[in-house]
């Protein structure tokens, strides 16, 4: 960020629920970072925190292998507020005594508020009991001298402590989590009723931040974008386009792989809203000459993605005068590439993540890089974008070559069109399309035994994969009501040729991911 403004730092030392604490303080309007917990003290300082917050995480402060803390954080003069193991870290720090706990807390406790404490103001005072949740293994028996003690639990005397005079606040418990009672206010209590802050962070500053930086720093050059159709380049182009207008240059290469009808939808709608500087580039056969005979998911990535690069490549050397690329990172695509422990495992990969060759020799551009999804939705609105859009569901960047398992042909991509058009109007039908995050339909590399007409079939197989979720992280499947099931499923049996089977996938994530390749 280029723009001095107040920003709560958050340390992650490898909890689940770090992301869930930036969301959390930024829904609050107050602008946040995540950054690993073996940042330099220097590098540190340099961020100029507002505010200081430790999170949670899976090791025990008594292992000499777990991630430490250099005391010097607490000198920075900013308010600290340390949750679950960040809690344990500042009290071995502070000279209280921590240990492994004989009786562990995961899940729901009763928090008993002995004291008045500005974390709980407005939630709960002395007497009054609280539902949290713990996921501890490690214990404060003591708290730091000049350390008070505003909370307790039947297994855990210190369940919170404090020393104001230094600004520094500490829960056993998990705030940032719905299960955690009044949760939401402490957090707030802390940035507000501590740290004094102003909420200040808005998606309608941040479009006027960017507004000015994006002109200070491109001048008169131009600027190169690839659109997918989705929120995030869709957003990146608008914002850039309100910036620069006419030195902006969008790409959008249809790979054969998209929804069925998208590519016109979307090129369509922002060429007469937006009046965008557009090229649609037709190169489907490309893509799928490529794609022919792989199974593998990852090799379907690595082809779609590398075709896509010689294609915006070729594209982009035809304009002259480009010197940046704009790219729709978010921001969890920035925490996820950074580990508080070492390199993170690759789930999958993403082929818009490394950027261009560097023989093109540009600079990048990621306007979004500060933002989470719900975040960019927000930017959308601002920027006027229609409903239709901005609640598109997430759509893969390799698009169908991941919903269609196994080889890739033509009517088998055909197939999955229809069916999937099917799904997603029923859902927008029934308001199910805005009640959850993604539903889509998937070709199974089988084929199953059916009757139809009183002749014996033997066709394709189709799995619907509908999920509810805030951020993608983690997901459960969408409990839809049997007759809107029952209604999908014989719509795309009827109407798709080439199928007479529908199943539903009813696994969450974790173990499973969204997609299926």
């Amino acid at each position: 960020m280029t723009q001095k403004q107040q920003k709560v730092v958050i340390l992650d030392f490898g909890s689940q629920y770090t992301q869930l604490i930036a969301r959390r303080v930024r829904e609050a309007g107050v602008y946040s970072e995540i950054h690993p917990c073996g940042i330099s003290p220097d590098r540190l300082e340099e961020l100029e925190p507002s505010a200081l917050i430790l999170s949670g995480g899976p090791a025990s402060v008594s292992d000499p292998e777990s991630p430490g803390l250099e005391s010097s954080v607490l000198s920075l003069g900013c308010p600290v507020l340390g949750i679950c193991y960040g809690m344990q870290l500042l009290a071995r720090i502070c000279g209280g005594r921590v240990q492994p706990s004989e009786n562990r807390e995961y899940g729901r406790a009763d928090l008993e508020v002995l004291q008045d404490s500005p974390l709980f103001k407005g939630v709960a005072g002395p007497g009054d009991v609280l539902k949290v949740w713990m996921s501890h293994g490690d214990t404060v028996l003591e708290a730091p001298e000049g350390f008070a003690v505003p909370a307790r639990t039947d297994q855990v005397d210190v369940a919170a402590m404090a020393h104001p005079g230094r600004g520094v606040h500490c829960l056993q418990f998990h705030p940032e989590v719905s299960h955690t009672e009044g949760g939401d206010r402490i957090l707030r209590n802390f940035l507000f009723e501590v740290a004094r802050l102003q909420p200040t962070w808005s998606m309608a500053s941040f479009i006027d931040t960017q507004i000015r930086e994006v002109r200070e720093r491109v001048g008169s050059s131009k600027v190169v974008c690839g659109l997918s159709g989705g929120i995030d380049s869709t957003v990146v182009a608008v914002l850039l386009h309100e910036a620069l207008g006419e030195q902006l240059h969008c790409i959008f290469v249809d790979n054969g792989l998209l929804r069925a009808d998208e590519g016109e939808e979307v090129v369509q709608y922002l060429r007469r809203h937006f009046d965008l500087n557009l090229s649609y580039v037709q190169a489907q056969d490309e893509f799928l000459s490529r794609l022919e005979g792989v199974s593998d998911p990852e090799e379907k990535r690595r082809i779609v993605g590398n075709t896509f690069i010689e294609i915006f490549e070729r594209e982009a050397r035809s304009i002259s005068g480009v010197r940046y690329l704009a790219q729709g990172t978010l921001y969890p695509d920035v925490i996820e590439s950074v580990s508080s422990k070492g390199p993170s495992a690759v789930i999958k990969s993403h082929h818009n993540v490394g950027g261009l060759p560097e023989r093109m020799d540009l600079e990048l551009i990621e306007p979004l890089r500060e933002l989470f999804k719900d975040e960019v939705r927000k930017v959308a609105l601002e920027l006027g974008l229609p409903d239709f859009l901005v609640w598109r569901h997430p759509f893969p960047g390799p698009g169908l070559a991941i919903r269609m398992i196994g080889q890739l042909d033509s009517q088998g991509l055909e197939i999955l069109r229809q069916a999937d058009r099917i799904v997603h109007n029923e859902l927008m039908a029934s308001g199910w399309y805005f009640k959850i995050w993604q539903g889509f339909a998937v070709l199974l590399p089988m084929k199953t035994v059916g009757v139809m007409g009183d002749e014996r079939t033997y066709e394709h197989v189709v799995a619907l994969r509908v999920v509810e979720s805030t951020d993608a992280m983690t997901a459960d499947w969408a409990k839809l009501p049997d007759e809107l099931l029952s209604k999908i499923s014989n719509r795309i049996i009827n109407e798709v040729r080439g199928v007479n089977r529908v199943v539903l996938d009813i696994s969450s994530k974790p173990p499973s991911t969204i997609e299926w390749e």
